[in-house]
């Protein structure tokens, strides 16, 4: 399963909980937990930017840094003057005159996006990386193989996706028997995750490296393993 975690997500319970709102005094140790730095991208793979949240007071909530980033790939984030909390668990960019530029709403076990016109995503992202994986992007055959290169299956991964947001895959026939035992037919991606699914039940989830190949990730337990492209 996707084992993505938003950094918001613990905090989001303890502001609304705690009643916090836009424009109200936040607990420093949740102002700590969502600040950093972040990829803004959209969700259909096109190119995006790098911002930081940071701690600091600005106008309307909380400094930012990075703006210069996205005047190229997302021109109306370069206005961009802070951040803050929107009192729904969600994160707003905001400009200087306090105009909300974007919002990004908390979804469980994914990563926060807008929901208004083409989705963005606010999202923890490999340095180097500029723009989300999609299925398109991925399709094709890998390789599930050690970190020393040891093969242990071949991966084929279909493009079409169903109503549910997965597609289609396929093993080669000479599958090592722990990987073959899994049975595994379909995959999804979900931010930069990567999980490959049985019909039974069983997962495995992968993350993206720097490089654009993924590697298990370190909640599944057990021996490294990569995907790594053909």
């Amino acid at each position: 399963m996707i084992r993505f975690v938003p950094r918001l997500a613990a905090s989001a319970a303890a502001l609304l909980v705690c009643g916090f709102a836009y424009g109200q005094d936040i607990d420093p140790d949740i102002l700590k937990a969502q600040a950093g730095t972040y990829l803004v991208a959209a969700e259909d793979g096109g190119a995006g930017c790098r911002l930081t949240l940071e701690t600091g007071e600005a106008i309307g909530g909380y400094s930012l840094s990075g703006q210069d980033s996205c005047i190229k790939p997302l021109p109306a984030l370069a206005e961009a003057y802070s951040w803050n909390f929107d009192g729904n668990g969600g994160v707003i960019l905001i400009d200087a005159t306090r105009k909300v530029l974007a919002r990004f709403v908390e979804n469980e076990g994914s990563p926060m996006k807008t929901e208004d016109g083409a989705a963005l995503l606010l999202i923890a992202a490999p340095d180097g990386v500029d723009r989300l994986p999609t299925v398109s992007s991925l399709a094709g055959t890998w390789t599930m193989q050690r970190p020393d290169g040891e093969r242990l299956c071949g991966v084929t991964l279909n493009g079409d996706v169903d109503a549910d947001g997965n597609a289609l895959l396929s093993l080669s026939e000479d599958c090592a028997a722990n990987v073959a035992r899994l049975k595994l037919a379909v995959w999804h991606i979900e931010g930069f995750g990567l999980t490959l699914m049985g019909r039974d039940g069983s997962s495995l989830g992968f993350d993206m490296r720097a490089d654009g190949n993924f590697d298990k990730s370190k909640e599944e337990g057990g021996k490294p393993l990569s995907l790594v492209r053909r």
